[in-house]
């Protein structure tokens, strides 16, 4: 029986013989024009080797930049003989480039030109800065600037044929996310669509849906502004870029990591406008704010603030850096990564373990340094040097990862430090946690009930400066939002505590006593524990009751 014959089989393999030819002829040309062979569909395509041609130049001249180290520059081409290749070649050299070439077949110059359909959309003036224009920022926070108005927008823009379609679409979501005071920008895939998400006032609001298709390009533009590769889609890759707000340029870090669905991406907005509170404007109490102005301006010892991640305890520390710089004085900073530049102040950054917060600290010491910023104290290491360095003549100011101030000298202890050394070189120990405000125009009055009259007398039960407790404790405030789309709050403030070393809890600490127990020893100094500040915030209409139990520990 004769069996059928097999037609699309039959032009699978002759395309595939066909494009083996092809790739071999290529090699035998790379030979007699002097030049190196590759197979582009197994290398991957740098784009920022790829933006130094632009399209309308390539095609022309059949070849394209697909890698780039320094000022080499790895060129695909096709034809060697092509007039327009010796004009890019001339242009190249003039430039400055040192042009290594490859002879390729033309399915693989296809690939890499393939390529400049994922750079079509940008409008930035330069690689890996995005601009958003007044006029888009305007509009945004003309129109209400809510979640809602953002919305509108989106959908608008989503039907959108034009060109620089996406390029719109993401100029929205940061002109939003500027309007909305957002600190981070979530794009989550799900199985059928990408769900955009706002982080405000320290909360995730869900924002936006979008289709495979726009998040598809929407992630191919934050990839090329970011510098990251975007062949590579199954490891978890971070980058950087800049947009410029009108005249102010804010930093974006992003973070991509692989899922199910796709990549997720992260956007944390670093404002440097936001880094530039004044000390005063943290949220301190008066009575500890008064103490800290002292403690600041030591010309040695050393200042910890302590909370999780996202806590503002950067903004603090530069807040206080702010405060104290002056031209009589060097300032020297260790961070991973530097976020906020800060004028007059040499900042470096720790690379891996080339250069880590204790070797960078050992460099820094022989820098004659006044004040040293640490960024974390991560092991026992640094933690010995920062110590060893505020006993010799620095103030060093640093993190530490703890729930409260009396956490810190025991965490300091798990971390291999000295307990003895502490009353000599720990003259701070604070810890604080962010709070949403409330918004002056959506909140009302309501009074208090009979239990949390007794909750509040608990809190202020082991206050021994009694004159900071309020004399009415009657009412408290809550959110009065005018909208489903609002929440009532606007903005965030500081709860702050504080520990200061003192001859009794030095001698204290030395035998590394429980965290409680120092906690009891500290409140004879007569400063606010977090929950305090909380509770007086909540009774003088800063925030509401609730948001202080949702942040800290209240008793029951």
């Amino acid at each position: 029986m004769d069996l059928p014959f097999d037609t699309e089989h039959e032009t699978t393999k002759l395309a595939q013989v066909r494009e083996r030819e092809e790739e071999d002829l290529a090699q035998i040309l790379a030979e007699k024009y002097d030049a190196s062979y590759v197979d582009l569909s197994l290398k991957e395509i740098d784009n920022d080797a790829l933006r130094i041609i632009p399209e309308e130049q390539a095609r022309p001249a059949e070849a394209a930049a697909f890698a780039k180290t320094a000022k080499t520059l790895s060129l695909a081409m096709h034809n060697p003989n092509n007039p327009v290749l010796a004009a890019l070649l001339e242009d190249l050299a003039a430039r400055g480039f040192l042009v290594h070439k490859f002879l390729v077949s033309k399915k693989s110059l296809e690939k890499v030109l393939e390529r400049y359909k994922d750079l079509s959309f940008a409008t930035e003036s330069k690689a890996g800065v995005f601009v958003v224009t007044p006029e888009t920022l305007e509009k945004i926070a003309r129109e209400g600037g809510g979640r809602k108005t953002l919305e509108q927008e989106l959908n608008a823009a989503t039907t959108l044929k034009t060109l620089d379609r996406v390029s719109h679409i993401f100029e929205l979501i940061l002109a939003g996310a500027f309007a909305l005071r957002a600190s981070d920008i979530h794009f989550e895939p799900r199985e059928e669509t990408t769900l955009l998400r706002l982080r405000i006032d320290g909360l995730l609001s869900d924002t936006y849906f979008f289709d495979p298709a726009t998040y598809h390009q929407l992630n191919s533009r934050v990839k090329l502004l970011s510098g990251v590769k975007f062949n590579v889609t199954n490891r978890a890759q971070d980058g950087r870029f800049s947009i410029m707000k009108g005249a102010n340029q804010i930093e974006m870090r992003v973070s991509f990591i692989p899922g199910n669905y796709g990549e997720s991406i992260v956007m944390r907005i670093l404002d440097p406008e936001a880094t530039k509170v004044s000390y005063k404007e943290l949220g301190i109490h008066p009575k500890l704010l008064a103490r800290l102005e002292t403690e600041i301006r030591r010309p040695n010892g050393m200042l910890l603030t302590t909370g999780p991640t996202g806590s503002g305890k950067t903004t603090t520390l530069y807040s206080f850096l702010r405060e104290i710089h002056s031209p009589e004085i060097k300032i020297i900073t260790i961070e991973d990564p530097v976020e906020y530049h800060l004028e007059g102040i040499v900042q470096t950054q720790v690379e891996g373990e080339k250069y880590t917060f204790a070797e960078g600290l050992k460099s820094i010491v022989r820098q004659d340094p006044d004040i040293i910023m640490v960024g974390e104290i991560r092991d026992g290491e640094t933690a010995n040097i920062a110590i060893q360095a505020a006993l010799t003549g620095h103030f060093v100011f640093s993190t530490l990862h703890t729930n409260d101030a009396a956490g810190t000298f025991p965490r300091l202890v798990d971390l291999g430090a000295d307990s003895r050394s502490f009353g000599s070189a720990v003259t701070v120990s604070m810890a604080q946690r962010l709070i949403r405000k409330l918004d002056p125009s959506k909140k009302k009055e309501r009074p208090l009930t009979d239990e949390e009259k007794k909750m509040i007398a608990k809190v202020f039960e082991t206050l021994a400066d009694k004159s900071l407790i309020p004399e009415k404790i009657e009412t408290v405030w809550e959110p009065a939002p005018l909208d489903v789309d609002e929440t009532g709050y606007k903005g965030r403030v500081g709860l702050y505590e504080a520990i200061f070393m003192d001859d009794e809890l030095a001698n204290f600490v030395r035998d590394n006593p429980p965290e409680n127990e120092i906690a009891k020893l500290a409140a004879k100094q007569g400063y606010l524990t977090m929950a305090q500040d909380g509770i007086i915030k909540a009774l003088n209409g800063v925030t509401s009751l609730s948001e202080v139990a949702a942040t800290v520990d209240l008793p029951r």
